[in-house]
């Protein structure tokens, strides 16, 4: 079975989410990712549950992947680096703003002796400007791209953060459909290119759409509307919760049906999609009472049958259970020799004749250090040198 990305080798410099999860997807798609790592390994061998050197965070961005132990400050390993560079199409790195320039791989260097390189670097704010030379982590790019103001806390509305790696994972998925870009352009041209991706850019671009519409219209501004979903919140049952939304006339006849409310369609306040949202309040009051005294699994498939938009809440540990979950497989599990099982997901993308692949795991740190080296043509005693010297591990 041919893999998309089947033939195309990344050469992984990233550490802990944006830039490994970017090439993990790649690897979900056939490309052969080579993880290089540092001693004592990417940070998110450290983060979540644990076992040995492998943590569930780690396990699940760094599948299908080979891991060498490289120690960069050495000129030896720095030889390998380029070793690799040599056979790789790829390049994604995400040290700070001139650290691949000190190490003496800038862009401008490589593309002198590799040119159909496609060199990925992600950075937290930007290469250059005032706030370049910041250490940053998602939380710092929630903060200063808007994110922690457009999800308010309901109460106060003070700005709050959310309790997921929500920018990383954006830049992620950003950093892997420019990466196949890059390589469909490579095919065009002959010439390989660099991509410079900032956390912050890969945020503001994803969030703008809906929750900054106020701030577009810059010449002659209508006046404000409430940010999208602003007033939106989750339907309490007996059991469980759910939510609901019905910007449509005939999804919020749905609604007034289940609830046996058909006068609500009658009245002005809620006679579209405008006064609904600016009314939300008036019949939300009329139907909370209702929803508290129903079943949730039911009602929602109730609602469902008459067209609305609604889906149940469900609670973490209950995932595995839904029944959309488990029918579209989206869940796997893998065999960890000396671990047991791993569960988590499959590669969202489905492509024909590429089942999901349970036995592509992630590396233990430098699990393929000698391998890699052999690949490279390292004789055995040399590579048990370069491992005595720390160069390798």
């Amino acid at each position: 079975m041919h893999a998309p990305l089947s033939g195309v080798r990344i050469l992984d410099l990233s550490a802990v989410v944006s830039g490994p999860m970017a090439t993990g997807i790649l690897a979900d798609q056939g490309a052969d990712v080579i993880k290089v790592e540092t001693q004592g390994g990417d940070l998110t061998r450290r983060v979540g549950p644990i076992q040995g050197d492998m943590t569930t965070l780690f396990a699940t961005i760094n599948r299908g992947k080979r891991s060498i132990v490289l120690d960069l400050k050495q000129a030896s390993a720095r030889e390998i680096l380029r070793e690799l560079m040599v056979k790789a199409d790829v390049l994604v790195e995400n040290f700070r703003p001139g650290a691949m320039a000190r190490l003496g791989f800038a862009y401008d260097q490589v593309k002198l002796w590799h040119p159909r390189l496609v060199y990925l670097s992600i950075s937290g704010f930007g290469q250059t400007g005032p706030y370049s030379g910041y250490r940053v982590y998602d939380p710092v790019i929630q903060a200063v791209s808007g994110f922690a103001d457009a999800h308010p806390d309901p109460e106060t509305q003070e700005p709050k953060l959310l309790q997921t790696l929500m920018c990383d994972k954006i830049t992620a998925l950003t950093a892997a459909q420019a990466i196949t870009s890059a390589l469909h352009g490579r095919q065009v041209t002959g010439e390989g290119c660099r991509i410079e991706l900032s956390m912050l850019d890969a945020a503001l671009s994803f969030l703008w759409p809906e929750a900054l519409y106020n701030h577009s219209f810059l010449d002659h501004p209508p006046a404000p509307v409430p940010e999208f979903g602003a007033r939106q919140k989750l339907w309490r049952c007996k059991d469980g919760w759910f939510a609901m939304i019905a910007p449509q006339d005939d999804e919020f006849a749905g609604i007034c049906r289940v609830f046996g409310k058909p006068e609500l369609m009658q009245d002005s306040r809620f006679a579209n999609m405008m006064l609904r949202r600016d009314h939300i309040d008036a019949w939300r009051a009329v139907l909370e009472p209702i929803a508290a005294e129903q079943l949730v699994r039911p009602f929602v498939a109730r609602l469902a049958a008459e067209g609305v938009p609604v889906g149940q809440v469900n609670f973490k540990a209950d995932l595995v259970h839904d029944p959309q979950v488990r029918h579209n497989h989206s869940l796997i599990e893998a065999d960890y020799p000396g671990l047991g099982r791993v569960r988590a997901p499959r590669a969202a993308a489905q492509f024909d004749h590429q089942p999901a692949d349970p036995g592509r795991l992630a590396p233990h740190l430098g699990e393929h250090t000698r391998a890699i080296l052999a690949e490279l043509g390292r004789t055995a005693e040399e590579i048990e040198s370069l491992l005595a010297s720390g160069v390798a591990s």
